[in-house]
């Protein structure tokens, strides 16, 4: 006969068994940046009970594999790197490459200057010289080289760069400036060295680059700084007549050569008809890349479907995005929640688009594109430059912009603005590797997207625009977990895929 005793003894030890392989609850990590203050704060799971919208994860759907999030290596971003003390240096390189920090695992660089440099120069100063016989990449040295060995040190899983010119050196040029123009057709084979040659200088620096795109905005920026244009179809003839050939020979046929490099507008649908639809050229690209700057809000889902589906094979990456047009506000974090950022298009966009141009929320603005393209097949999404002063320079154009860490170098000052927890949602927890996921959500006003890195476990990325909190359950399979997301908030839930 069982005593009492007995019988409690046999209902603790029932519990017990219970609880430690009960399958219904998701073991999850949850971090939210939000208008009120978190900045990546891991929070408790929320109490079971009261009205819930349900997100559903389906990891047998399965999507595009997943290349990298991150930023660019500016010249502007190394000067200032440079003119901060060690501390300070140190404390935004393991911000952005550490373990404890965002983790990029994509980049980007400019070959030659750009806009956010100095001022103008080229590695191949010397007009006529058609071998590049005095090409250099000496003014790299000081900064932008040192900057991205700085961070290969710091980062433990290694990063990929993508490398990109603005123009080529005037005198390649029909116009011979740096602004506008075309490259002559008979510096085409000078040109298609220069990467060449680039891409040894680097690698005998101890730097490989990953990709390279043919031209940065080939339809042009209005000659306001380096640019240079192509058409489609003198992209192509590049391409396969002239780069594709010279980097098979040059043994540096494995990297990736990325074309098109500008906004995800109408013109997107026309670049990539001409990219895949001539053979000659398709079989040397290996993706294309986009920029965000055609509207403050739209993410050209359609235009986007359309790229993919052209190439489904091929990369489909973000190389560059910012907020443009405005100066950083300093330490002030309600900035980059409120509805006071404008761009370009603000003042400039012609008419006819000056639509997609409104005032926008800079955090939501980075939120919204990131989960929009990667549920529209982008599989790489690059922040332009990692840092800027409180001008948002040095810019030699003047042309202002904001980026995720702002420092004042005079008086050694580093401010990291919401935008950089913003980007550590994605690039911290979903990992090179990983595969966009489906997904289903029963209610309205949130955003999310999810991926599955390669270790098994689920990233689940949320924007809630709204002023309210919303109680979510979040379900796999079995298994379910209820959280909840602040108003005005990004969240990422971690989730372990143990069943």
């Amino acid at each position: 006969m069982i005593t009492q005793l007995e019988l409690l003894s046999i209902l603790l030890l029932a519990l017990l068994v219970s609880s430690c392989t009960s399958s219904d609850s998701l073991d999850i990590e949850i971090y939210e940046t939000s208008e009120s203050g978190n900045k990546l704060t891991k929070l408790e799971p929320a109490s079971e009970g009261g009205q819930a919208e349900e997100i559903t994860i389906k990891p047998d759907e399965r999507f595009q594999e997943i290349t990298g999030f991150g930023g660019s290596f500016t010249e502007a971003s190394a000067y200032l790197l440079n003119e901060l003390g060690d501390e300070n240096r140190n404390k935004i390189l393991e911000a952005y490459f550490g373990e404890s920090g965002a983790r990029y695992s994509l980049t980007r660089t400019h070959m030659n200057s750009s806009d956010f440099s100095l001022g103008n120069y080229s590695y191949a100063p010397v007009p006529g010289d058609r071998n590049l016989e005095n090409f250099s990449i000496e003014e790299d040295r000081d900064d932008i080289i040192p900057m991205i060995k700085d961070a290969m040190a710091i980062s433990q899983d290694g990063f990929r760069i993508i490398s990109s010119p603005w123009t080529a050196p005037p005198w390649m040029k029909d116009n011979n400036d740096w602004k506008g123009g075309k490259l002559l057709p008979e510096y085409y084979d000078t040109w298609a060295l220069f990467f060449s040659k680039y891409l040894t200088a680097y690698k005998e620096e101890g730097i490989d680059i990953w990709g390279i795109t043919v031209e940065n905005e080939p339809l042009g920026n209005d000659s306001n700084w380096e640019s240079m244009h192509f058409t489609p179809e003198e992209q192509n003839e590049f391409v396969k007549n002239h780069l594709g050939p010279q980097l098979e020979r040059d043994g540096y046929e494995e990297v990736k050569l990325l074309g098109y490099d500008q906004n995800r507008h109408e013109e997107l649908i026309e670049w990539v008809d001409a990219m895949y639809d001539d053979e000659g050229a398709a079989k040397y690209y290996d993706g294309t890349a986009v920029h965000w700057y055609a509207s403050t809000y739209k993410v050209f889902e359609e235009e986007l479907q359309y790229a993919h589906e052209k190439a489904p094979n091929k990369h489909l990456i973000q190389t560059e995005a910012t907020v443009d047009a405005d100066v950083p506000a300093w330490k002030d974090d309600s900035w980059y929640w409120s509805k006071e950022a404008t761009d370009w298009g603000w003042d400039w966009a012609p008419e006819d688009r000056k639509h997609l141009h409104p005032k926008y929320v800079p955090v939501y603005r980075y939120a919204r594109d990131m989960i929009g393209t990667l549920n529209n097949w982008v599989d790489g999404w690059v922040d332009w430059n990692m840092v800027l002063n409180r001008q948002g320079g040095p810019n030699w154009a003047k042309n202002w912009c904001v980026a995720p860490v702002i420092v004042d170098e005079e008086a050694d000052e580093v401010y990291f603005t919401p935008l950089y927890y913003t980007m550590s949602h994605f690039s911290r927890y979903i990992r090179p590797g990983a595969t966009r996921i489906g997904h289903s959500y029963s209610g309205e006003g949130l955003m999310l997207t999810a991926a599955q890195n390669p270790d098994g476990s689920i990233a689940v990325v949320i924007l809630n625009q709204q002023q309210e909190p919303k109680k979510i359950k979040l379900k796999l399979k079995d298994r379910t977990a209820t959280v909840q997301i602040s108003g005005k908030a990004i969240q990422t839930i971690m989730v372990q895929d143990n069943g």
